[in-house]
């Protein structure tokens, strides 16, 4: 999902900000040949992700630094295990900890979420989906967390998919004529979605032929309304806050997805730690 390039400038970057002219605080106390022991702890339950970032974080700054994985990417945690070691010299793993933890924790709460969503709509055919409601720079990586929660990922950037949303539909004067414009300069191979907030929105875009009709701020008896009329014509999605509404009400209406910004945009870091084995410490 997300190449090298893409994660070696995404660290470099990072590495920039978070260090700025030097680790002082590492440099000032720590021989430059002292190699650690230290292992991830996970400090709650939870669904790991982004250890192959943190392994290209030590490798950035260190490429001698060895990381052990004792759990893969979706792997489901409880507090107290040892989710993987590093071994290496003190200094630039103190370096890239930070970066490698707050990368990790957030991978892991988005996937944590995210599990915890799907779970939510198990037993319906409802599939939940993120948005681009995502942390700038970041979106790769968080929509590759959703993915790994098992949801699915929607639009990953603008060029990836036609979505008419209200204001645009305010800005072309409706949203039949918004349609008819979509699909004069859409190839034959990309869906036109439109999104609508009543049953009169849902009328006019199935008469003027949308492929997919996203349910806004509906609620449940709403929905369930509007998928019954549109009978498979076109697929559905229920969006607007979802993360304060029951997923399973919404399922149980027939909608085809959810979408939740909230995987993304407002999501809890999972807590994990990185605690040096003393025992383990050693000089060159």
């Amino acid at each position: 999902m997300y190449n090298q390039q893409y994660l070696n400038d995404l660290i470099s970057r990072s590495l920039r900000e978070d260090i700025g002219t030097g680790d002082i605080t590492t440099l000032a106390t720590i021989d430059k040949a002292t190699i650690i022991n230290g292992r991830f702890i996970a400090k709650q339950c939870g669904i790991v992700c982004g250890l192959e970032v943190a392994r290209a974080v030590f490798r950035y700054v260190d490429a001698d630094i060895q990381l052990v994985e004792h759990f893969c990417d979706g792997d489901q945690v409880k507090v107290g295990d040892i989710i993987a070691e590093v071994k290496g010299r003190a200094i630039p793993v103190l370096t890239g900890e930070r970066l490698a933890l707050n990368f990790m924790q957030r991978m892991s709460g988005i996937a944590t979420r995210t599990h915890g969503m799907v779970q939510n709509v198990a037993g319906y055919k409802t599939e939940i989906l993120d948005t681009r409601k995502t942390t700038p720079g970041l979106r790769l990586l968080e929509k590759y967390a959703v993915k790994i929660g098992g949801g699915r990922n929607h639009r990953m950037n603008l060029a990836d998919g036609i979505l008419i949303k209200d204001n645009h539909i305010r800005s072309a004067g409706s949203i039949t004529k918004a349609i008819q414009m979509a699909k004069k300069v859409a190839p034959h191979t990309l869906k036109v979605e439109v999104e609508v907030e009543d049953m009169g929105g849902v009328n006019e875009a199935l008469s003027a032929g949308a492929d997919i009709i996203m349910l806004d701020n509906m609620d449940a008896p709403t929905m369930k309304q509007a998928v019954d009329i549109i009978a498979g014509r076109a697929l559905t999605e229920a969006s607007g806050n979802m993360d304060q509404k029951d997923l399973a009400e919404v399922a149980a209406t027939g909608v085809d997805f959810i979408s939740v910004g909230a995987l993304t945009h407002s999501v809890k870091s999972m807590d994990i730690s990185l605690k040096f084995d003393p025992l383990a410490t050693q000089s060159l």
